[in-house]
């Protein structure tokens, strides 16, 4: 929960529009200040403090404990200019908490420490158990000075700019190792625990089973990521209550799936018992992974649990990130995380140059020229499969003609894929052009280089037959000069001459230049590969200058109307009918239905 308190009435104006923006999250604190701070303090995870710094910092100075469990405090100033992580900036999430702040009330969000100053992804913000020497190594990676990298266990990290051997090291490992002077180590969710367990099990059994188990392998309870057992121990107290007290989810799978899991200790009590030879090795191992503990039963007379432990391997993350047409402005925010977050960028290397700067320091780069689509796609699915977290970029969006598909043809499920999206070319030149795509649309690539030609042309006839609105990509190129004049042939077959065509080159760059033309005065010769050509359909207008495409068709019976869409949009008092009212009731319904 998020505590905002306030102090005067631009603040509580303030206050009000996050409470809006995050219904459920929040939670008001009026009163005096002081007692409102307090309250808050004991209460809340987070706090929004729209008061000044100094106040703030005289409130909240008695109340701080200790940065792992403090809650973080962000202050926002008087005119809403800036969101200042004050405390608890990683431990809290202040500075996430400032960034987001700042997004929902245009302010600046203030970040002072001293990773995230740098662009270093901080130890203690990686969403793993971190022990040892966090504030040494950190000054380590901060001062240039050589720290070693050791993975005992792969798991895709943020980039770490780490390596050589030095003084400083960062472990990552699911073993119960003490960290030395210098030294962090990170424990990584790699462990999985199955158990099984007679009805009635005490939960004293069940867990201290699972606890001598990892002692006496030497695993650390901090890597265990889950609990496993059979669906039919799904209930069962002391296995849920050992869950609870552990910290962990209780997974559980059908006895069919567990009877399929070859395990080196099958036994027939549980075969008769819950249909499976197999519950606490096979839980374990069902998701594939490398057996540490095999089956073993517990101490008491006669033994009512059993548990296994397993290692699965880390799993690597292919992040597929649009990164839009070009302008900065245009890479969300998500694209943005991505980048940050990926220690491997894969990606052609005009686009690279885009972005560089969005990178963490120590972020490998493998970039390449045009033509390597899928050199690119196959190294981003092969350094995901090696653990890491990987990057890969595209223009646009990464789902049009871009390259997620060729990614996810080679990624099978031994890695984890996420698509973000990214606002496409297409997109880009409508918002140029005005409302080209009002209706229904389609968009074409017109390179032949992947699709034969027959193919693209009788897509071309579909659209055109459909009366769709159609906007090309890859239009011409110096040695593929003849399609787009064949395309806009095919569709002057079913459209006036007169049919607006927006042409839009460079969209969101700085030599963006766009321009209106129509079906029967484009000349193909002005269009190039960094062009997009938008064709309007029967129902497409140009009103002051722009490109619009009503989002129906009924003005169109209307004679009076057909001069112009908007004409009695103009006129909003003069001659509306009973008609009229009835066309714009079913428009508006229609809007609503597309929210």
């Amino acid at each position: 929960m998020i505590g905002l308190i306030s102090a005067t009435a631009a603040g509580a104006a303030a206050r009000d529009r996050l409470a809006a923006a995050w219904p459920g999250r929040t939670r008001v604190y009026g009163g005096p200040v002081g007692d409102a701070v307090r309250t808050a303090f004991a209460e809340c995870d987070r706090l929004v403090c729209f008061l000044a710094t100094g106040a703030a910092v005289r409130l909240v100075a008695p109340l701080l404990d200790d940065k792992r469990t403090d809650p973080g405090v962000v202050c926002v100033d008087e005119g809403g200019r800036f969101a200042v992580s004050l405390v608890g900036g990683h431990g809290g999430g202040a500075n996430e908490l400032a960034r987001a702040v700042g997004e929902v009330l245009g302010a600046e969000p203030v970040v002072t420490t001293a990773t995230d100053a740098v662009g270093l992804a901080g130890l203690d913000t990686l969403g793993l158990p971190v022990e040892g020497d966090v504030a040494g190594v950190s000054r380590a990676l901060l001062d240039g000075e050589p720290v070693a990298l050791r993975a005992e266990v792969a798991w895709p990290l943020p980039p770490l700019p780490a390596g050589a051997e030095g003084a400083y090291g960062i472990r990552v490992t699911d073993r119960t190792v003490e960290s030395s002077e210098g030294e962090v180590v990170l424990r990584p969710p790699s462990l999985v625990v199955g158990v099984g367990a007679s009805r009635g099990a005490p939960v004293e059994e069940v867990l201290g089973l699972v606890e001598d188990a990892l002692r006496e392998a030497g695993l650390s309870a901090a890597s265990v990521a889950e609990l496993a057992t059979v669906d039919a121990k799904a209930e069962e107290p002391g296995i849920v209550a050992a869950a609870g007290r552990l910290g962990v989810p209780l997974v559980t799978y059908p006895a069919g799936e567990l009877a399929g899991v070859e395990v080196p200790n099958p036994s027939d009590a549980p075969l008769a018992a819950v249909g499976t030879p197999s519950v606490a090795e096979a839980a374990a191992l069902v998701r594939g992974g490398e057996l540490l503990v095999p089956k073993r039963k517990s101490a008491a007379v006669p033994a009512t649990a059993t548990c296994a432990v397993a290692r699965r391997p880390g799993r690597g993350r292919l992040a597929v990130v649009g990164l839009g047409p070009g302008a900065r402005d245009l890479v969300t925010p998500r694209a943005r995380a991505e980048l940050r977050r990926a220690s491997v960028l894969v990606g052609l290397d005009q686009y690279v140059d885009q972005i560089r700067d969005l990178l963490r320091p120590g972020t490998r780069v493998l970039e390449s020229g045009l033509g390597a689509e899928e050199e690119r796609a196959r190294t981003a699915v092969e350094e995901a499969r090696r653990g890491h977290a990987v990057a890969l970029i595209g223009s646009g969006d990464a789902g049009v003609y871009a390259m997620a598909s060729p990614a996810l043809a080679e990624a099978s499920d031994d890695i984890d894929v996420v698509g973000v999206p990214g606002v496409t070319a297409a997109l880009a030149a409508g918002a140029i052009l005005g409302a080209p795509l009002g209706h229904d649309h389609v968009s074409i690539s017109l390179s032949d280089l992947h699709t034969p030609w027959e193919v693209i042309e009788r897509r071309v006839r579909a659209a055109a037959e459909a009366d769709l609105v159609v906007t090309f990509y890859n239009p011409r190129s110096r040695g593929r000069d003849w399609q787009l004049p064949k395309a806009l042939a095919i569709l002057a077959e079913h459209r006036e001459p007169s049919t607006p065509v927006g042409v839009v080159r460079n969209a969101s760059r700085a030599d963006e230049s766009s321009r209106l033309s129509t079906l029967a005065a484009l000349d193909p010769a002005t269009v190039d590969m960094m062009t997009v050509v938008t064709v309007g359909n029967t129902a497409t207008r140009e009103i002051a200058g722009r490109m619009v495409t009503p989002r129906g068709y009924r003005w169109q019976e209307d004679p009076a109307s057909r001069r112009s869409p908007a004409a009695s949009s103009r006129t909003p008092g003069s001659g509306t009918s009973a008609s009229k009212t009835s066309e714009m009731s079913e428009t508006s319904e229609t809007f609503e239905e597309t929210l």
